[in-house]
């Protein structure tokens, strides 16, 4: 590598536009991006779109979404620029193209005609016979006018290296010397029969024409990375400094998938579905799936993608496992802490230390404090986390954070609501884990009056037990109530304890019953903030609706 070359620091994220960012790229961008502050250097985002069939329309947006809403903004990239012009592989094929055109002209690439039915045969007949598929070089390798009479005969016509006959070391920073033996490497594919680049090839042409000169990136791309050397060594470019980071599992050891979320919302519909409390044109109305992909989602033939999951998930009162960076931004979590959390996936700043700001982790980082063991996502310690430090924020970190949440959730009622009334939903809410609880707690507050369900149970429990000591409670509490000129939390409280002082009632004696009279439930912000919420006028229609329910 030359001084030239070295003089800066340059990392990249090089995600594909299939849909959201998942926590494994998360901690790639974040690791990258902690290594080119760390040394002065420039943190690069590319957009490797290469496998037209599997780009999904609006991708790209929602994946720099992600990384704005995580903190990690790009030096060089789609929206900035820089020095490479242009950062989306599919408005680089020139490129690739002139490279391919290098390899061929020095015999170190060569075209292959073959039928997917031909590889197929090839394949099985080294299944058979025990040993690894390698692709049969020919003796004599073809010309271009060969390429083009294979065209001109309706075949496939490919690009593959010409893998020479060696050893190739990975130096890696986290895993030491990883040796991969030539037997085990095969003449793969650089150009497909429809003219893209594979992500082989496209890769390698971009790290050297971005003066990428570290490439962090999980364990899974260990074995692609003789395939790349042999490249780089063919083309004549730099081998950038190599760190394979460990796989992040569950608790359990599983993968962190997205089938996890898809399994979850899949088996409350069905549930939804036999209970009859959702039927199949409302829940394709919601989710805004056309009733056969709804169908063949429900018979787990396909799956949802993420923003239908969210949809459905919120009407179902599901919570899904969170996989993705916006499935921990609608569940309502704090970008910073979560960022902190990811950091220590794999990654020991040392000193026992754990939380850090940004800024922190970038001066703590280093490559060789990475662990070679898989990360294990522990989300009660995330919980925890985010627990911790929402308690800690003041009230404009508050709002500002809920804001978050409430753009990641669409259908919410709270969405209609301001900041003044988001500060005194917030205000009302003590010890919450995540802004989800809020929505959990005070959603009944944003339903019709005459329309919130009630809890079958805790009606018989507060209202009903006790031949309807709840009951009597609550009609005198109304009465009281209702001739009360200064609805303010203050007397509404002074109110309801100055009544239950003189029956020798004590506040769960009270509050519950109301509480189930106004929310149908038992779950609400503490009672005095709920009525004064609600408003006077709101707070006695309700008291008198459930008494009524109960009557009746």
């Amino acid at each position: 590598m030359d001084s030239a070359r070295t003089a800066v620091v340059r990392t990249r994220f090089a995600p594909s536009p299939t849909g959201y960012l998942h926590i494994g790229g998360a901690r790639t961008a974040l690791f990258n991006f902690l290594v080119a502050r760390r040394l002065g250097g420039k943190f690069i985002l590319r957009i490797e779109d290469t496998d037209q069939t599997r780009n999904v329309a609006g991708a790209e947006s929602k994946l720099m979404a992600d990384l704005r809403w995580l903190g990690l903004q790009w030096d060089e990239g789609p929206g900035i620029g820089g020095p490479a012009n242009l950062y989306r592989q599919s408005e680089r094929l020139e490129s690739y193209r002139a490279a391919a055109r290098k390899l061929l002209d020095a015999g170190a690439a060569y075209y292959a005609f073959d039928t997917r039915e031909e590889l197929d045969a090839m394949r099985a007949a080294a299944v058979a016979a025990k040993r690894n598929f390698r692709y049969p070089r020919p003796a004599r390798l073809p010309s271009d006018a060969d390429a083009d009479a294979a065209r001109a005969a309706g075949r496939p016509v490919v690009i593959r290296l010409r893998m020479p006959d060696q050893d190739f070391v990975v130096r890696d920073q986290i895993l030491g010397d990883v040796t991969i033996r030539a037997e085990e490497l095969d003449d793969f594919v650089l150009v497909k029969a429809d003219g893209w680049p594979t992500y082989h090839f496209a890769v390698v042409v971009d790290d050297e024409a971005m003066l990428i000169t570290h490439v962090l990136r999980g364990q899974e791309h260990l074995m692609n990375t003789p395939n790349h050397l042999a490249l780089q060594q063919a083309l004549g470019y730099h081998t950038p400094v190599y760190a394979h980071l460990p796989i992040i599992l569950n608790m359990n050891g599983s993968k962190m998938s997205k089938r996890e979320k898809d399994k979850a919302v899949r088996a409350a519909a069905k549930a939804a579905l036999d209970a009859g409390k959702l039927d199949r044109a409302r829940m394709a109305t919601i989710s805004g799936a056309e009733p056969g992909l709804l169908d063949q989602w429900l018979a787990g033939e396909t799956q949802l993608e993420s923003d239908r999951l969210l949809r459905l998930a919120h009407a179902l009162h599901v919570q899904m496992p969170e996989i993705e960076i916006h499935d921990f931004r609608a569940s309502g979590y704090l970008p910073d802490v979560l960022l902190n959390f990811i950091a220590l996936l794999g990654w020991n700043p040392g000193d026992d230390r754990e939380k850090m700001t940004l800024d922190e982790m970038a001066s703590l980082f280093e490559i060789e404090r990475i662990g070679k063991t898989n990360a294990r996502f522990d989300r009660a310690k995330l919980l925890n986390f985010n627990t911790t430090a929402l308690a800690a924020a003041d009230l404009g970190r508050k709002v500002r954070g809920f804001g978050d949440y409430l753009d990641a959730n669409p259908d919410s009622p709270f969405r209609a609501t301001d900041d003044a009334t988001r500060s005194r939903l917030l205000a009302m809410h003590d010890g919450i884990r995540t802004f989800a609880d809020v929505e959990t707690k005070s959603g009944a507050l944003f339903a019709p009056d005459d329309a919130y369900p009630f809890d079958a149970d805790a009606v018989e429990k507060n209202l009903r037990k006790g031949d309807g000591a709840g009951l009597r409670v609550l009609t005198d509490l109304r009465d009281r109530l209702d001739v009360l000129t200064d609805w303010s939390t203050a007397a509404i409280e002074a109110t309801i304890r100055n009544y239950g002082d003189a029956g020798g009632l004590g506040l769960g004696k009270l509050a519950q019953p109301l509480r189930v009279a106004v929310t149908g439930g038992t779950i609400s912000p503490p009672i005095f903030d709920t009525l004064a919420f609600l408003g006077k006028q709101r707070a006695m229609a309700r008291i008198g609706r459930a008494i009524r329910h109960v009557g009746a």
